[in-house]
């Protein structure tokens, strides 16, 4: 049995998040920062392998409205390019709000987010991920 990755994609630094096997919760697993995609797609490749990783789940990033950004178009081209590169599905998950959560819930737990970006990114991503999951049920 396989997991799901959630990726939470930034400029700089790319959070990523891990289903259990059984695909209902998931949980933060690490940021990595990356040089250019090439040394992004050999990392992503290799958890792929590692985690036996049988789907991703790209967060999207929309407008509070619903509607597409700059981002949102980056995202797009971002995909087609990781789909290239992998021989596993890749679906898209609205990631509104994600970030924001991500704070609230790790002031929460009485964590600084301040120096915590790492911790934000990958928590965002499990939080799309989890909703993708509970879609799925």
């Amino acid at each position: 049995m396989g997991r799901f990755l959630g990726i939470d994609h930034g400029q700089k630094r790319v959070g990523l998040a891990l289903s259990d096997p059984l695909k209902i919760i998931s949980k933060p697993y690490k940021t990595i920062t990356y040089t250019d995609l090439d040394d992004l797609f050999t990392q992503i490749q290799s958890i792929i392998i590692e985690k036996e990783v049988e789907r991703i789940v790209l967060g999207l990033p929309k407008g509070m409205l619903g509607q597409n950004t700059k981002q949102t178009e980056n995202i797009y081209q971002f995909a087609g390019h990781l789909k290239s590169v992998v021989d596993i599905p890749v679906s898209l998950e609205d990631e509104r709000l994600s970030s924001h959560s991500a704070k609230k819930a790790l002031v929460q737990q009485g964590i600084k987010t301040g120096y915590n970006k790492d911790r934000i990114d990958e928590t965002a991503a499990a939080i799309f991920l989890q909703n993708y999951l509970d879609r799925m049920q």
